[in-house]
């Protein structure tokens, strides 16, 4: 990509974050018929392209693993603040909103979007390279903090269900929180060259670097853009929810769904990152997202959860537990080796069809 449209601004990236959020402000609260269906649906679409392009100035302002990391927080603050606002609208779906919404995501970017990149690495370079003092630690901080937000409740007797107690739940989201920040201190301080991308050579490399108020504006931009984006993706909720109920699928492709389009800029920008054969600066936006998901969302919902009183069940059922566990073992055979071929990538694009086809067909 090249310095004029890093960092040159175009006017498309200016207008497109702007557009999107009128429309997002128009078609709240709005009765979903077609013609605000395609309109959301093509402002989503535009808004996905420019945060993945504002993402890609930011980053290339501040270095990585700094770029990599804003995006990831930035969806996850925005997403974890809606689950917030379900959680205490209340509702049938409230007690179990964060636990769906952590789990789809993790799934999502642990098979969905390390699939892809994988495969489209490898389909382009045939051999993708990372580093494995980079990623293998934080799987290991992943796959600790996924048991014991998602599995242990489901094994603890103090309360009934798949819950917490309020102590019990005090102790994961501070647990969840230290770890997290552990993570951000080694990923940014401590050991930021675990974190960089191996062999990087090409035209975005050796251009200069956008100025510090371009670099401010798309942060500004960015911002705008992923509020939209998730807003948007909220806006089609009812639309997908009642497709759903048309199909007579379960409620939970609902939340998959979601998810989907919420971590769309992600997604792309993971991709751009893997087909430039830069795979470290692609496992650092997926794990960097998952870890997000569970160390900055479990805290904030566990705190809305004790001091409103309100239920929240975050164990898993066994069929999601299962999927989990193979989940976190392929991953860590995968992230432990350094490299990567198309073969582990359409690994785990399986369990991604897996996850999707048991959502389906419980």
């Amino acid at each position: 990509m090249g310095a004029g449209f890093l960092h040159a601004l175009p006017r498309w990236s200016i207008v497109v974050p702007v557009i999107a959020g009128l429309v997002l402000a128009f078609a709240w609260g709005r009765t979903p018929v077609l013609t605000v269906v395609l309109i959301v649906a093509a402002a989503l679409i535009a808004a996905v392209v420019a945060a993945v392009h504002h993402a890609e100035v930011v980053a290339h302002r501040v270095g990585e693993p700094f770029g990599t990391l804003i995006l990831a927080v930035a969806v996850t603050v925005i997403e974890a603040s809606l689950i917030v606002s379900i959680m205490i609208s209340g509702g049938p779906t409230a007690p179990v909103v964060a636990r769906d919404s952590v789990y789809a995501a993790v799934m999502i970017i642990l098979t969905g979007i390390v699939g892809v990149c994988l495969l489209v690495g490898g389909l382009r370079h045939r051999v993708t390279a990372f580093r494995v003092e980079g990623t293998s630690p934080v799987l290991a901080v992943l796959s600790a903090l996924a048991v014991l937000t998602m599995v242990v409740p489901t094994h603890t007797t103090t309360t009934p269900g798949p819950s917490f107690s309020p102590a019990q739940l005090a102790f994961a989201g501070v647990m969840s929180l230290l770890l997290y920040g552990v993570f951000v201190f080694v990923q940014t301080v401590r050991h930021r060259d675990y974190f960089l991308p191996i062999g990087v050579d090409d035209e975005q490399s050796h251009a200069s670097a956008p100025s510090v108020r371009q670099a401010w504006i798309s942060f500004a931009l960015l911002c705008v853009s992923l509020i939209a984006v998730v807003g948007l993706a909220k806006t089609l909720a009812p639309t997908i929810e009642a497709a759903v109920d048309a199909a007579g699928l379960p409620a939970a492709v609902i939340g998959i769904a979601i998810a989907l389009l919420v971590l769309l800029p992600e997604t792309g920008a993971a991709i751009r990152a893997a087909a430039r054969n830069h795979m470290q600066t692609s496992l650092n936006l997926a794990l960097g997202s998952g870890l997000a998901a569970i160390g900055l969302t479990i805290p904030v919902v566990a705190v809305v959860s004790i001091v409103f009183d309100l239920p929240l069940e975050l164990g898993l059922p066994p069929k999601e537990t299962v999927l989990l566990a193979i989940t976190l073992l392929v991953s860590a055979l995968t992230l432990g080796g350094g490299t990567a071929t198309v073969f582990q990538g359409a690994v785990h694009l399986v369990l991604f069809a897996a996850f999707l086809f048991l959502a389906v067909v419980p």
